[in-house]
């Protein structure tokens, strides 16, 4: 069953294939994604490795947490999952208000 990482603090020049390579020498990888500004296409600094097995996770995160990958201290755990955006927050409820009238004045 394949674990997914979460990779931070990664230095902008960081690629897709940097870490690839790094992740590869713990076990194999299924996938890398360093996430991106979708509208300047700059790195936002994290992404998530996807790896073969938790076997293979476990090793990463104990090998490469807290290490140094181009001038930064990366940091990697395991990816706990997203978030949804909808729910939450509650309603606004019924606030009232009720129309205007014609305030005693009839225009007729």
């Amino acid at each position: 069953m394949p674990s997914k990482l979460y990779v931070g603090n990664l230095a902008y020049a960081v690629s897709n294939d940097d870490l690839q390579q790094l992740f590869s020498q713990v076990g194999q990888v299924q996938s890398v994604a360093i996430i991106t500004d979708k509208f300047s296409g700059q790195s936002k600094g994290f992404g998530f490795v996807e790896m073969a097995n938790a076997e293979d996770a476990s090793k990463a995160i104990q090998q490469f947490n807290e290490t140094e990958l181009k001038g930064r201290n990366i940091k990697v755990n395991e990816a706990k999952p997203r978030e949804s955006s909808f729910g939450g927050g509650g309603g606004g409820g019924n606030r009232g208000g009720g129309g205007g009238g014609n305030r005693g004045r009839d225009r007729w």
